[in-house]
C-alpha cells in the first residue's frame, strides 16, 4: 500500500467522529452496520436458517464443495454487529474458499452479558458436529470480539470434550479484555478507529463487574494446547495488535501450529477493504487457501489412519 493509499484509508476511517465518550448502544449498532455492511457478492446464495438455537445466515457459493462447512462469528465488541452487517466479508471468505458458511447471530451485551455469546458459538458448534459434520471438514472464523469468540469457543468445546475443527482463521481479534496489550499505548495514534475508552466501553457492557482475565472470556490467558492450526492476521495500526502478537507466541509456545501474518499501515479488521485495497484481497486469498489446505491436510490424516483392507 503507498503513502497516498494509506493516508486516505485513514482519513476515511477517522470521517467518524470519536468523542471521549462512547455513543449509546443503538449508536454503535447503527454505526457499526454502517460502516461494514457491504453487499454479497452474487455468485453466493443466502438463506436465513437457525443454528444452535440461534437465527443464523448460511451462505452457500456456487462452487462450493460437498465437503467442507466454514462456521464464522462476527465481530462488534460483543455489543453490536450481525451476520447481515458482516454478510459481504463472509460471502467474501466463503466464495474463495469454495465453503458453505453459517454464520450465527449470537446473544450481545448488554442484554446478553458473558457468558452468552460464548454459550452460542459452541451451541453453534456442538449443532454442527450433532448434524453428522465431521469436525475434520468444519473450519472456524471469526474478526474483531469474533475472533476472540472464535478461540474461546476452541477452548469451550475442548472442555466439553468435543472434537476440536481442523483450523481457524482470526482477523485482528480481540482476545485480552484486561486490555493488557502494549499497543493500547503504542498504536493509539495510529488506531483511525478506536480508542481506549471504546474498548473499556465494550468490556463494561459484556462482562460487567466480573473477572476479564477468566480465560473462556480472554481466551489469550487459557491454555491453548491441542488447538487447531491457527492462521491469524492484523494491522499495525491498531490497539489489536499486540493480541494477535500474543496470540502467535503463546500458541506457538503451547505446540500449536500457527501463522500470524502482519499488516503494515493497516487497520482493524483491513479484510474489510477487499476490492478497495490489495491487502485486504490478498489476505483474504491467503485465509481461503490456509482453510482449504487445513482441510485437505485433516482428511489425508484420516484417510491414513484408516486400516488397510
Amino acid at each position: 500500500m503507498s503513502r497516498q493509499q494509506r493516508e486516505e484509508l485513514a482519513a476515511r476511517l477517522r470521517s467518524v467522529p470519536r468523542g471521549a465518550t462512547p455513543p449509546g448502544v443503538e449508536e454503535q449498532r447503527a454505526g457499526l452496520a454502517a460502516a461494514v455492511s457491504r453487499p454479497i457478492r452474487p455468485d453466493v446464495a443466502t438463506r436465513h436458517t437457525v443454528l444452535g438455537g440461534r437465527p443464523a445466515l448460511e451462505l452457500t457459493p456456487a462452487r462450493a464443495t460437498d465437503r467442507g462447512h466454514l462456521l464464522y462469528l462476527h465481530g462488534g465488541g460483543y455489543v453490536s454487529g450481525s451476520p447481515d452487517t458482516h454478510a459481504g466479508l463472509v460471502g467474501e471468505l466463503a466464495a474463495r474458499a469454495g465453503l458453505r458458511t453459517t454464520s450465527p447471530a449470537y446473544r450481545l451485551a448488554p442484554e446478553h452479558r458473558f457468558p452468552a455469546a460464548l454459550e452460542d458459538g459452541l451451541a453453534a458448534y456442538r449443532e454442527l458436529l450433532d448434524r453428522g459434520t465431521d469436525p475434520r471438514d468444519l473450519v472456524l472464523a471469526g474478526d474483531s470480539a469474533g475472533g476472540g469468540l472464535a478461540v474461546a469457543t476452541l477452548l469451550a468445546a475442548r472442555q466439553a470434550g468435543l472434537p476440536q475443527p481442523a483450523a481457524a482463521v482470526v482477523f485482528s481479534p480481540w482476545l485480552d479484555l484486561t486490555l493488557g496489550g502494549a499497543s493500547f499505548q503504542t498504536r493509539r495514534d495510529a488506531d483511525a478507529i478506536f480508542t481506549e475508552a471504546d474498548f473499556e466501553n465494550y468490556v463494561e457492557h459484556y462482562l460487567g463487574s466480573g473477572d476479564r482475565s477468566q480465560p473462556l472470556a480472554s481466551p489469550l490467558f487459557g491454555d491453548l494446547a491441542g488447538l487447531p492450526p491457527l492462521l491469524v492476521q492484523v494491522g499495525t495500526d491498531e490497539l489489536l495488535l499486540d493480541d494477535a502478537i500474543r496470540l502467535a507466541a503463546r500458541a506457538g509456545a503451547a505446540e500449536v501450529e500457527v501463522t500470524l501474518q502482519i499488516g503494515p499501515g493497516l487497520p482493524h479488521v483491513y479484510q474489510h477493504q477487499y476490492g478497495r485495497l490489495d491487502e485486504a484481497d490478498a489476505a483474504l486469498d491467503h485465509a481461503a487457501r490456509f482453510l482449504n489446505d487445513q482441510l485437505a491436510n485433516a482428511r489425508a490424516e484420516a484417510a491414513a489412519s484408516e486400516p488397510a483392507l
